[in-house]
């Protein structure tokens, strides 16, 4: 049995796994990679708001942060073994003899894994809404982790956006063209504008409590 098989993020340790993603076998590879991050920033957004002593009336808000963010921490890491079992088809597909069953492999395998890269990238978008109320409403001594968080958050948008783009694109390996794989899986195709989108916002918060994180800088 391949040792790496018995490699997750869920039961393994930090160097176990980062040993692994060390190796040239590619799974895991980027895009567990980019499940990772989110678990991190899941994690650090759960940390920050149990710091957080709400205003009047926040007490919901604080709470229901947390909970969201402790389900993601979980969810991420499952995402970021998903994906290697994702990438371990990709790579097969790959190493197939030329011909039929070789297209029809790599066209499997590269949706399966540009879905799988979906739906990780969805639930980072969804996490910026609560780093962001965070930053306005959080424990302002913690505002260097937030930014940290958002860093973690912003690596895995960027990671699920180029894979989702890369696999689409990889279905021309299949003799599909550009333009007939953006008819064929619109949603997919308008997943990697919105985490585009995603990406800008987060730069854009992030600038916007840069000098209360790194106030030297301005020195």
């Amino acid at each position: 049995m391949d040792t790496s098989e018995a490699i997750t993020t869920q039961g393994s340790t930090v160097e176990e796994w980062t040993s692994a993603l060390a190796e040239s076998t590619g799974s895991p590879g980027g895009g567990a990679g980019a499940g990772l991050m989110l678990a991190v920033a899941a994690s650090l957004t759960s940390m920050v708001a149990g710091y957080s002593e709400p205003k009047e009336h926040g007490r919901a808000d604080v709470d229901g942060i947390r909970e969201r963010a402790q389900a993601l921490r979980q969810e991420s890491l499952r995402l970021a073994d998903e994906d290697s079992t994702a990438s371990q088809a990709f790579g097969a597909a790959f190493r197939l003899d030329p011909g039929p069953e070789r297209e029809e492999a790599i066209h499997n395998a590269s949706l399966d894994a540009a879905k799988s890269s979906a739906v990780l990238g969805e639930r980072a978008r969804e996490a910026i809404d609560d780093l962001a109320w965070l930053a306005d409403n959080g424990n302002p001594a913690l505002i260097a982790d937030v930014v940290v968080a958002f860093g973690a958050l912003r690596a895995a948008v960027a990671g699920a956006r180029t894979n989702v783009s890369f696999d689409l694109a990889s279905l021309r390996s299949a003799g599909a063209t550009l333009e007939q794989i953006r008819e064929q899986h619109q949603d997919l195709w308008s997943s990697v504008e919105h985490l585009t989108a995603a990406l800008d916002r987060i730069d854009g918060l992030t600038a916007r409590i840069d000098h209360r994180a790194a106030p030297t800088d301005s020195v």
